[in-house]
C-alpha cells in the first residue's frame, strides 16, 4: 500500500465507505472491503503525521527577522 500517494488512499477509502453505505454487498465482500478501509485509514493517518513533522511555519520575529519554527497544532476540543 505504501506505494499509494495519500490522495489516492483516501479516494480509494471514499469509494469503499460509498459501497458499504449501499448494504448491498455480501457479507464476505462487506468484511474485505471493511478490513481494507481501515487499513488505508492507518495508511492516511501515517502519510498526514508525516506531513505534519515536516510543516514548518514561517515567522517574522519583533526585530523583523524572517525565520522558522515547529509546526504546533491547535487541540480542537
Amino acid at each position: 500500500m505504501e506505494e499509494l500517494t495519500f490522495e489516492q488512499g483516501l479516494e480509494e477509502l471514499k469509494a469503499i465507505v460509498q459501497a458499504l453505505e449501499k448494504g448491498d454487498l455480501p457479507l464476505e465482500e462487506s468484511l474485505l472491503l471493511f478490513e481494507k478501509g481501515v487499513s488505508l485509514v492507518a495508511f492516511c493517518t501515517r502519510k498526514l503525521d508525516e506531513v505534519e513533522k515536516k510543516v514548518e511555519l514561517l515567522v517574522r520575529d519583533q526585530g523583523g527577522l524572517l525565520g522558522t519554527r515547529p509546526f504546533e497544532p491547535q487541540d480542537e476540543a
